[in-house]
Parts: C-alpha cells; sequence; structure tokens
C-alpha cells in the first residue's frame, strides 16, 4: 500500500475522520508546513520520513488538510537531530521524565502527532505547559483568590501558557472531544479573572 495512504490512515485511526473546514485549512496552511516541501527545503525524501512516522520514530503529521496535504511543524526534524537521529530518539525524548511510565505515555502523545498544543514541542516545553496548567488551576483556589497579588499571580502563569500555545482551531475542538487547555486555562481565565489595574 503506497505510504501516504497508509499514513493517512494512521492518522484518522488517531484522531478520527473529522471534517476540515475552510477556516481549519487556512489556520493550518499558517502555523505548519506541508511534509512534502519541507523534505524538498531540508533533502529528504517524504516516503523515508513516512516510513519514520509509521515505525513511531517521528510524529505523525499534525494534520490533513482537507485536499489531504499532511501538515508538519516547521521544527519536526529538530528532536531528532538533538538527539543523534532519530533511531536514539525515543530513549533520549523518555530519558527526560524520571518516572518511566510518565516517559513512555509522553512518547506515546508526541509520535500520535497531537502534540499541536504548542508551539515548539520538546520535553521542556512539555513539562512546562503541564507544571503552568497545573499551577493555574490550583491557583483559583488559593485562599487570597481576587487580590491584587494573586491577580498577578496568576497573570503571569497566563501569559506564559499563552507564549507556549498557538491559538487552536475548531478541528482540534473536534477531535480532542471538547475545549482545548486554551480554552480553558488562557481564554476562560482571563475572561473571568480580569487583571487587577
Amino acid at each position: 500500500m503506497e505510504l501516504r495512504k497508509r499514513l493517512a490512515e494512521r492518522f484518522r485511526e488517531v484522531n478520527g475522520a473529522h471534517p476540515m473546514t475552510a477556516a481549519d485549512d487556512a489556520y493550518v496552511s499558517k502555523q505548519f508546513v506541508v511534509l512534502a516541501e519541507l523534505c524538498a527545503a531540508t533533502g529528504r525524501d517524504p516516503d523515508d520520513v513516512r516510513r519514520l512516522m509509521l515505525d513511531r520514530r517521528l510524529p505523525l503529521p499534525a494534520y490533513l488538510r482537507s485536499d489531504d496535504a499532511e501538515m508538519v511543524p516547521a521544527d519536526l526534524f529538530a528532536l531528532a537531530e538533538r538527539a543523534g537521529g532519530p533511531e536514539r530518539l525515543a530513549a533520549w525524548f523518555t530519558a527526560h521524565w524520571a518516572d518511566p511510565a510518565t516517559g513512555a505515555a509522553e512518547w506515546d502523545a508526541y509520535v500520535s502527532g497531537r502534540y499541536v498544543c504548542l508551539r515548539s514541542v520538546t520535553p521542556e516545553t512539555i513539562k512546562r505547559k503541564d507544571e503552568l496548567t497545573a499551577a493555574i488551576r490550583s491557583a483559583l483556589d488559593e485562599p487570597d483568590a481576587g487580590s491584587a497579588a494573586w491577580s498577578a499571580r496568576l497573570h503571569a502563569l497566563v501569559d506564559e501558557l499563552d507564549a507556549l500555545e498557538p491559538a487552536f482551531t475548531g478541528y482540534d475542538r473536534l477531535r480532542f472531544g471538547g475545549p482545548t487547555s486554551r480554552d480553558t486555562c488562557v481564554d476562560a481565565v482571563r475572561a473571568r479573572y480580569p487583571r487587577c489595574e
């Protein structure tokens, strides 16, 4: 079976068969690059990259546009290069977590291609996003909630998360089955708790 077709099938197994709207396509085209174009720019064979994706040595595409273009982050190959190559990437990546089960779960999430919640996907940004979302949720129950000092702390956390995360698109809410972390920890928090002036 043609590798591109196999990759599209795997993508839909992971993400479901949700339609991409014109707005989704526009967002994805602005935030991501076409796999074949990235490969041409970096001197790689697209089928070799598709094999690595199917073998779980590189992440699946982040999106399939409505024209079936395989959309990937511009820095798709950066982590593999940091690790010393795709064959070393899994061990290098999972070693960033002290708990092997957590490392394995994060690797599964990474190679699924569903880490579209970060502008740049690295072990460091994954950990920081988790820390920030946990801190934002817990800040809402702090004893001084509503005070100026609390508001400053909360909004510093929200601003940092905002800098890490892209806007997301409607397709993401379908494939994730609900609101995104930006919806709950950035937009909703800012709407409910305006900055104290």
